[in-house]
């Protein structure tokens, strides 16, 4: 979920196609798979089956020889009583269905049926480089930044080597990726409405959650971290469906960011991609896609730049290292990898051929416990941030391309809603319907971002009215749809990484992108 920037308040601002029929990206399905577990447990069936009924066979034979030996010693001294051997009962082999649990179509098995250990895959892992060891080595402390103040920062964040804390991240970007590969398979241009699409994939999260938040405090537990965003074409990002739309049907020619997130105890897994179905808009897509890698990895221009200045050069260096993304990398070169890397992409429609330019006023950002946006931007443009990434922060990475303009406008209607963190338990208000929706606002979402469609779905009505009075007395923020011109195309891909001791965890990486 994209984070709004204000106008003219950047930070130190300045200013390969396939003919799939359905496209999330630039590379094919299964080069980013580095987890492991699928949802699937067993091996449907009894491996050593085969080798038992041949233990029961040579187990027979030896018993007709035992009793031809026993009927020659009955012959020379009279009948003997026999007696009855216990007949060994034979295995049963166990059936696939009773080993295996697969996720159902559409996605409804909980997770903790899929994976009854209550361990969930880890993310992508990707090693920090060592720049930091370099620096010590030469004596040096580039890192300038680091103050008391930022180990303050540090001792104030959760441990992100807490057992449970990645436990529950890692089971929110389970549930994200088994969600999404449902809609990447099933949905299909001129079969369903947004409101169908977006409906199905709150209701997959929230059964593979096991949880469907409709009694007072279970939707904090684990839910949605904001409503489905699916943004057509133009609109770039903060559309979902609400109740009194009209109904949109999905048509072969759009373009479909889905962006969605889902939460576990707090820990939001925030991660995007975009669907189109005609080949035209494959350049499009690898563009904005091959920009979020650049984003989660920074070349290591500055790491050789510095090495060479201090150490000399290093004949055997792999001129194809790069840096990850990670601890004390600054947002000012992460942006600019951003930029560079997207505006190395052009789009060819009718013959006419348009750069793909990186959207100015909304940035990738850093997440908390029950916060989408914890503070820090990472804008898309080149940029004088010298801020640091840090360890123990949470970011979502992500990228926003278009053909248009590249610079957004609050389009019509609203997105979604959302109480600040330290919010009162309680307000009051002229009206008494403001005071009892605002009750049960922080009760139900707290500081996660809602829409009128959640509302509905917990049964309240007559709220509109509440909504507005909450919204112009500053207690409750709104947010608008972002659009470009109309006639242009955008596209969306985002990660979420944890920033850990000894490595970035990209957290949401799946077998898709």
């Amino acid at each position: 979920m994209g984070s709004k920037t204000p106008e003219d308040q950047i930070p130190g601002g300045n200013g390969g196609p396939t003919s799939s029929g359905i496209s999330s990206g630039g590379e094919p399905r299964g080069v980013h798979l580095t987890r492991d577990g699928d949802g699937s447990l067993g091996g449907g069936g009894d491996d050593d089956g085969d080798d038992d009924d041949e233990d029961e066979v040579v187990a027979g034979s030896r018993s007709l020889k035992n009793a031809a030996a026993a009927d020659d010693d009955n012959d020379d001294d009279g009948p003997r009583k026999k007696k009855r051997k216990p007949r060994k009962k034979k295995k049963k082999k166990a059936s696939a269905g009773a080993t295996a649990m697969e996720q159902s179509d559409p996605p409804r098995v909980p997770l903790s049926d899929l994976f009854p250990s209550g361990s969930y895959p880890a993310g992508e892992a990707q090693a920090y480089t060592k720049a930091r060891d370099a620096e010590k080595g030469a004596g040096l402390d580039m890192n300038t930044a680091r103050t008391t103040a930022a180990e303050l920062r540090y001792q104030s964040r959760p441990h992100l080597e807490d057992p449970s804390l990645l436990n529950d991240y890692r089971k929110a970007a389970e549930v994200h990726r088994q969600v999404r590969q449902w809609v990447q398979d099933t949905v299909k241009p001129g079969k369903q409405t947004l409101l169908e699409i977006a409906t199905g994939i709150e209701d997959g999260v929230r059964s593979l959650l096991g949880n469907q938040g409709l009694v007072a405090g279970d939707a904090l537990k684990a839910g949605m971290g904001f409503p489905t965003g699916l943004c057509l074409n133009h609109e770039v990002a903060h559309y979902t469906p609400n109740p009194g739309q009209k109904d949109v049907v999905l048509k072969y020619e759009d373009v479909m960011k889905v962006d969605f997130g889902v939460h576990v105890n707090g820990w939001i897994v925030d991660s995007a991609f975009t669907m189109s179905f005609d080949p035209a808009w494959d350049s499009l897509l690898a563009g904005v896609r091959d920009a979020t890698e650049s984003g989660i990895k920074v070349c290591l221009f500055l790491f050789t730049s510095f090495t060479v200045l201090f150490f000399g050069e290093d004949k055997n260096a792999d001129s194809s290292m790069v840096q990850t993304a990670g601890i004390d990398v600054r947002i000012c070169d992460v942006s600019a990898a951003i930029q560079e890397t997207m505006e190395s992409y052009e789009v060819e429609v009718g013959g006419k051929m348009y750069p793909v330019k990186p959207v100015r006023n909304i940035c990738a950002h850093d997440i908390a416990r029950y916060q989408i946006h914890a503070g820090k931007s990472i804008p898309f443009i080149k940029n004088n941030d010298q801020t640091k990434m840090e360890e123990g922060e949470i970011f979502a990475i992500e990228t926003f391309g278009t053909t248009g303009r590249g610079k957004l406008y609050d389009d019509v209607g609203i997105y979604g809603y959302k109480l600040d963190y330290d919010a009162p338990a309680q307000v009051k208000l002229p009206f008494a319907s403001a005071n009892r929706l605002y009750k049960s606002i922080k009760e139900q979402f707290g500081s996660i971002v809602f829409c009128r469609r959640y509302l509905d779905r917990l049964g309240l009505d007559r709220y509109l009215a509440g909504l507005k009075s909450l919204e112009s007395h500053g207690i409750l923020d709104s947010y608008a749809p972002l659009a470009d011109i109309k006639g242009s195309q955008s596209a969306q891909f985002e990660h979420t990484i944890l920033l850990r001791e000894n490595n970035k965890e990209i957290i949401s990486r799946g077998s898709d992108y």
